[in-house]
């Protein structure tokens, strides 16, 4: 009987060893296009090291929470493999997770893209008188905040080259598809860490679970030309835009719903889709 529970236990090490190998290997790949991020900004691997033991550190706490606060550093020490000195150090940085604000800018940007009554035959957004009653550009603002008058949200939208406002016509015109605002470090930075974010808490989550709690697949195809792949880029571009037209105005209509029925809207919810390519590696013959 202890030789076959011997065995069983060399089985079962030997299968978390490849476990650990092949989820360090994911790993390694999430964090190549990050140490290129950060070195071209010029972060050294201790920043990095700082806000990873920071992480492991935040979420051991929230995985132990039931615990009693005398004996939760030991706990965290244990998962973590940091020192108590080390957690201690840590937590008394005091640095604190909020929610970053949502930006009424990215949400008449997102409004004006997703409402059908301001796009054309084709799907795209028409452009908008620059006041007056809807459908304007200033209705449009003030359906979304009356915090932030209509004439700055033109401003910064026009800032970062998402919009054009036309003197001779008094109108505003869409300039992108999507918002990507160019030249504005930290909200490009900020969509990064939401985004990349979120993309990763969905894999782990199923993962971790039975591999269906979120939505997370992709499509992959190689032996593509360049001129193909644009077409593929433009193909995905108008799926996009098919599928904000639709799915925007039922999320809006839920919430609504909700808000109605008196129910508690405290989950969130976001959907992305994106696109990478690359040259394809060489394989020997």
């Amino acid at each position: 009987m202890q030789m076959i529970n011997r065995n069983i236990e060399s089985i079962d090490g030997s299968a978390l060893a490849d476990e650990k190998q092949l989820l360090l290997k994911a790993v390694g790949n999430v964090l190549s296009p990050l140490a290129q991020l950060c070195l071209a900004k010029g972060i050294t691997i201790q920043m990095i090291e700082e806000c990873l033991r920071e992480a492991f550190v935040r979420v051991a706490r929230q995985a132990h929470s039931e615990l009693a606060p005398g004996r939760m550093t030991s706990r965290i020490s244990a998962t973590t493999g940091l020192t108590r000195r080390e957690i201690t150090r840590l937590e008394n940085q005091s640095v604190l997770d909020r929610e970053p604000a949502r930006s009424p800018v990215m949400e008449l940007f997102m409004r004006w893209l997703a409402n059908p009554t301001l796009a054309g035959a084709a799907g795209l957004p028409l452009p908008l008188a620059r006041s007056g009653p809807a459908p304007s550009f200033e209705a449009l603002a003030q359906s979304v905040t009356r915090d932030v008058h209509p004439r700055t949200l033109l401003e910064e939208l026009c800032r970062l080259h998402l919009a054009r406002h036309d003197l001779g016509t008094d109108t505003v015109h869409l300039l992108q598809e999507a918002f990507v605002p160019h030249g504005d470090w930290a909200r490009m930075i900020a969509f990064l860490g939401d985004n990349v974010g979120d993309h990763l808490r969905a894999a782990t989550a199923n993962v971790l679970g039975d591999g269906g709690q979120e939505l997370e697949q992709a499509i992959f195809a190689d032996e593509l030309s360049n001129q193909s792949l644009a077409q593929a880029h433009k193909l995905v571009m108008q799926q996009w835009r098919s599928m904000l037209g639709q799915i925007a105005p039922q999320l809006e209509a839920l919430i609504d719903a909700d808000r109605l029925a008196g129910r508690a809207q405290d989950r969130s919810l976001r959907i992305g889709l994106f696109t990478w390519s690359q040259v394809m590696p060489k394989i020997s013959p």
